[in-house]
């Protein structure tokens, strides 16, 4: 775990963009190899998987793709890192993490099961209506 916290240390700013792309790289292979410490620091076993984990970093990172300028760059990877530092010390609560990486935007994915299936009808309106 101390291997985690040496390497989280803010680089001087990208000479280029490609420089800055090669900083993106490490940085979410340090988040996929922080996986395994964070699921077991917070008991997301019941909740989430580490593909599932690895799956909303990955978004999160895709979702700047667009951002050409490495300044920028610079300023969201610094970010991430403090992120992943409060994740990793544990800065963070259990609920926040299931929030904000787990649920995200899109609310809580269910499975349809056969109990889910015999629910009445003010049951899945009751669901839909708190989950959406």
């Amino acid at each position: 775990m101390s291997q985690i916290l040496k390497r989280l240390k803010v680089p001087p700013n990208s000479a280029s963009l490609e420089e800055a792309r090669t900083r993106t790289f490490e940085f979410f292979r340090m988040c996929c190899r922080s996986i395994p410490h964070v699921m077991e620091i917070y008991n997301l076993h019941d909740v989430v998987t580490p593909s599932q984990l690895r799956s909303a970093a990955a978004a999160e990172v895709r979702k700047n793709a667009n951002i050409t300028n490495p300044k920028v760059i610079d300023m969201l990877l610094f970010k991430g890192m403090e992120e992943l530092m409060n994740i990793v010390n544990q800065s963070k609560q259990r609920h926040h993490i299931v929030g904000q990486y787990v649920v995200g935007n899109q609310g809580l994915v269910q499975d349809v099961s056969a109990k889910d299936r015999d629910a009445s009808n003010f049951l899945k309106k009751f669901y839909s209506s708190n989950y959406s």
